[in-house]
């Protein structure tokens, strides 16, 4: 368990050194002169301005020895300065977390419960339950998130005023009510795979000998259903809500710029359109930052969650 735990932790961070050189490469690979778009654009690039920029952030240097002081200001906490907003990097991207935080997990929460919920019925009662829950969850898989979001709006927001449609709130209750329609239109099509992979999980269960020991032995079927199909059903599902949930901080790129929230999401927006490389490389890496970090504590989870796993590594 401990060594496939480092193992594990080591993989985390040889790929996370990787992604961040990724991230920084990009940044300077994309068209057009870097030093240019730092001074403001091609209008403003003398020559005089174009050298200065290029020493001040050490753009003669070679790309290996600019990642190298940009990781090491990183490990630092020093993100740089933005260009757009001449305030350091650092304390913009810490104010807009909370918010981008409280979104995701919002989110996860609705999607995890309905999803597990729906798959359950579908798989529990079958028939013409089964066949709507199926119709439906692929319905919503199938429509984009800014489609959901518009229709959210319109619908909830706009004709029946249940919930505003711009802005995060302020304060824990505030915030939940602000934030309601955005995270819905992160969890629809969310709930939709987490229905059909509790559904399929559970359909496979069912169909095992345990199972079938169990009712033939008199349990009653509620406790069949907790003690022998749910919980065995559980490892896969546990996986795919890390993978989503992971996944979400992405997603909050079109959310966030769609409702007007001031979250990492629509900071990373305005930073590309304005060209603001420091902002643009700070939220990049905090996302897949985030996305390894839920992944991993998924790795480390799952033999807890399938005894399968710990025996196999044992074995091993």
């Amino acid at each position: 368990m401990a060594a496939r735990a480092l193992r594990i932790t080591l993989g985390l961070l040889v790929t996370l050194l990787a992604a961040s050189f990724v991230v920084f490469g990009a940044i300077y690979a994309a068209p057009g002169d870097p030093a240019a778009f730092l001074v403001g654009g091609q209008d403003d690039a003398t020559p005089e301005k174009l050298a200065a920029v290029r020493a001040a952030y050490h753009l003669n240097d070679p790309l290996w020895v600019q990642y190298g002081n940009w990781i090491g200001g990183v490990l630092h906490g020093d993100f740089g300065r933005s260009l757009q907003y001449n305030d350091q990097v650092a304390d913009l991207v810490s104010s807009r977390v909370p918010t981008t935080l409280f979104l995701v997990l919002y989110s996860a929460v609705l999607f995890v419960v309905v999803g597990v919920a729906l798959g359950v019925l579908s798989a529990v009662r079958g028939g013409r339950v089964d066949s709507i829950v199926v119709a439906v969850t692929t319905l919503l898989a199938s429509i984009p998130k800014f489609v959901k979001a518009l229709a959210l709006v319109a619908f909830l927001g706009v004709q029946l005023g249940w919930f505003p449609v711009t802005g995060a709130g302020t304060g824990f209750g505030d915030r939940l009510y602000h934030l309601t329609l955005p995270a819905l239109s992160l969890a629809l099509g969310e709930l939709a795979v987490v229905s059909r992979v509790t559904r399929q999980s559970m359909l496979e269960q069912f169909a095992q000998d345990h199972v079938a020991v169990a009712r033939a032995a008199g349990l009653a079927e509620h406790k069949v259903i907790r003690r022998h199909v749910l919980r065995n059903a559980l490892a896969p599902v546990v996986t795919m809500c890390g993978l989503i949930v992971a996944s979400l901080f992405a997603g909050t790129v079109v959310i966030e710029t769609a409702f007007g929230i001031s979250g990492m999401g629509s900071l990373l927006v305005t930073a590309i359109n304005t060209h603001d490389f420091p902002v643009t490389q700070a939220v990049l890496l905090l996302m897949v930052l985030a996305y390894m970090l839920v992944t991993t504590l998924v790795d480390l989870l799952h033999p807890l969650i399938d005894p399968r796993v710990r025996l196999e590594g044992s074995a091993a």
